[in-house]
């Protein structure tokens, strides 16, 4: 119990997908009892069950929906009905193994509780107590009440089991597309009642596709509990005298994000969904910051070749990159306060900016180049660049950050993230940054590539950010993944990233104590729009002691904003902005109204950040010198006067 429930309260969860429905897809027959196939055919039962962990749920469902004895009875098999229950939970738990929970399937007996009498009533609890029982003792992680219509049915199986285990509650209603449940309850009132009756965990699967089912949860969701969202592969149509679900995988994970940006805890499929369709959610939750059951084991596999990491490595003076130089400087005189009354001085001198500089298109440098030419004679400290943004496709990051280190004198920080590369690779590549001279990092996990260009190439997630943050901590020790010392220590300096508006946002203060602790010496934010956002994460951050940077990415224009509050993990556009936005229409308008919101984010904390992470919006370089006009020693391009 202390498990499953302790893991839903640290991260979200990715449930399987449809156990009927790949049954079926292997001959068992819908006139056939499948239940029966934990006794007659376990092998097959196991496939399905091995299928979904691979595609990386994070819990497997017993085939046991119908196995009370109601329904057994129908098939002359009410008497194995103890088998039949033990042999479904023993089958996924031996899939499972300790890479995935096992939650017992417990489905609707088929009768409308309103029209019953007392006796037969009982007859409807003694099934339920009966079955949960046998999954209980088999070793079942929680009990999963799924597909129930009828609102009044589904209490007399909480009720049930109350009455014969202490296992967590996951408790499913099926609502029409009226957003009803056949009994007439609607999602928000249906989410009062599962909460009274004491399920831990509530939600909906079945019936309609990801679009009606999010619109119920959107309204579960209000109840406060943890919310599952497990809806069926769309609407069947008859083809061929076969029933098939429209709703490509594709679309799953599109409506996966949503439901994980909206809070939703739990995201599985039911009813024509397959391993593929959990692919995709599982997708959708990398992106959105949710660790995997396949990713979870990766990076502990990974993490255990890694030798114990001692205390942060500090850097001599003397070899310190001048961007490390500087930040230590500013942070110790300026923020904690320790320098001299013109050290504290907010100036260009005493801030420290990073802009965002990535590579084209193509194999042309020439405009990258006098951009970041440009940048400098700015003022601007440090040129950023991101590796496969958005997973998309562009030459490596470090051959344009080698290409602006050797042509213009300048430093650069380079990202590093995990979805290319697996262990071999990333320690490969991050020995040659720093034989080029890269020694400034950032640390990401990285954007999974269903978001990209190519949304079929495999992601690999061998380590997280946090693990690659350890790999490069051990080679600024000196010592290779193996706990070999292979001669000269590095001496990388790196960043982390952080989402201040993250959905799960006390987990992403855990990780990053974590990462922290593995070695990274700065935070750089995502873009931040909400003041009072910015504020709180500030202070929540205090007691990590760790330089931070502001991200800071202007709007262009109204449909941007809407874009990155709706559609990008970990940003949130408050509604006066968007609204504010909207007001100001498209073209220069909306750019000069975009500089200025960004200028009041940057002036509100600017006493609290060691400076800002600007990101140009389409390659506007020019904004970025708008932006720091706001703050001592950058001065705003003057416009050119227009002849007469």
């Amino acid at each position: 119990m202390t498990d499953f429930l302790k893991t839903l309260h640290d991260r979200p969860l990715v449930f399987d997908g449809a156990v009927g429905t790949q049954l079926y897809e292997r001959g068992i027959f819908i006139n056939k009892c499948f239940d029966a196939a934990n006794l007659s055919n376990p092998e097959l039962v196991a496939k399905v069950h091995q299928s979904y962990l691979e595609a990386g749920a994070d819990a497997l469902t017993t085939n046991t929906f119908s196995a009370n004895t109601i329904r057994l009875k129908k098939h002359g098999l009410e008497a194995d009905i103890k088998k039949i229950n033990q042999q479904g939970v023993e089958i996924a738990r031996s899939v499972a193994g300790n890479r995935g929970f096992v939650g017992a399937s417990v489905g609707p007996t088929g009768k409308k509780p309103a029209m019953l009498s007392d006796r037969e009533l009982e007859e409807i609890r003694k099934a339920y107590r009966q079955q949960i029982e046998y999954l209980a003792e088999a070793g079942a992680d929680y009990i999963l009440l799924e597909t129930f219509r009828q609102i009044s049915e589904i209490r007399l199986a909480i009720e049930a089991a109350k009455e014969v285990c202490s296992l967590p509650i996951v408790a499913q209603l099926a609502f029409d597309s009226d957003a009803r449940t056949a009994d007439g309850a609607d999602p928000a009132r249906a989410a009062i009642l599962l909460r009274e009756w004491g399920a831990d965990v509530l939600g909906t699967n079945c019936l309609e596709g990801p679009n009606v089912v999010f619109s119920v949860v959107e309204k579960m969701i209000e109840s406060g509990m943890p919310i599952i969202a497990q809806p069926n592969a769309g609407y069947p149509r008859k083809i061929d005298n076969r029933l098939i679900y429209m709703a490509t995988p594709e679309y799953f994970g599109v409506f996966a994000r949503r439901y994980f940006k909206l809070g939703v805890r739990i995201v599985g499929g039911c009813c024509g969904t397959g391993p593929e369709h959990i692919k995709s959610i599982v997708g959708a939750a990398r992106m959105m910051g949710a660790s995997t059951s396949i990713e979870s084991q990766k990076s502990t596999i990974s993490l255990a070749e890694l030798s114990e990491v001692s205390p942060q490595i500090e850097i001599a003076e003397e070899e310190r990159t001048d961007l490390s130089a500087k930040i230590m400087r500013v942070y110790n005189d300026r923020v904690l306060g320790k320098g001299d009354e013109k050290a504290q001085k907010v100036c260009a001198q005493n801030f420290v900016v990073s802009v965002e500089v990535n590579p084209p298109v193509g194999l042309d440098l020439t405009n990258r180049i006098k951009s970041a030419k440009r940048l400098k004679k700015a003022g601007v400290d440090v040129i950023n660049i991101a590796d496969g943004p958005r997973a998309s496709a562009r030459m490596s990051n470090w051959a344009l950050a080698s290409e602006f280190q050797n042509k213009l004198e300048t430093e650069t920080i380079v990202h590093v993230c995990g979805r290319d590369r697996n262990l071999l690779g990333l320690q490969m590549d991050i020995l040659a940054y720093h034989v080029a001279g890269l020694h400034n990092l950032v640390v990401i996990t990285g954007d999974p590539p269903k978001v990209g260009d190519y949304p079929n190439a495999t992601a690999v997630f061998d380590l997280d950010s946090i693990g690659i943050l350890r790999l490069i901590q051990n080679f600024n020790r000196g010592v290779d993944p193996a706990g070999r010392d292979f001669g000269t220590a590095t001496k990388f300096f790196c960043a982390c990233g952080a989402e201040p508006a993250a959905i799960d946002y006390d987990r992403e203060i855990r990780r990053l104590e974590l990462k922290k602790a593995s070695g990274a010496s700065y935070i750089m934010t995502q873009p931040i729009y909400d003041n009072r956002v910015l504020e709180r994460f500030l202070d929540d951050t205090k007691h990590l002691d760790m330089p931070v940077m502001v991200g800071i990415l202007p709007l262009a224009s109204s449909r941007n904003a809407e874009f990155l509050h709706n559609e990008v993990p970990g940003m949130a556009v408050p509604k006066d902005v968007r609204e504010r936005m909207e007001r100001a229409g498209n073209g220069p308008e909306a750019k000069a109204v975009g500089i200025e919101i960004a200028q009041h984010t940057l002036m509100s904390v600017q006493e609290r950040v060691i400076g800002a992470y600007v990101m140009p919006p389409f390659g506007r370089y020019s904004a970025v010198a708008e932006i720091l006009s706001c703050i001592d020693g950058y001065d705003a391009p003057k416009k050119k006067k227009k002849r007469l």
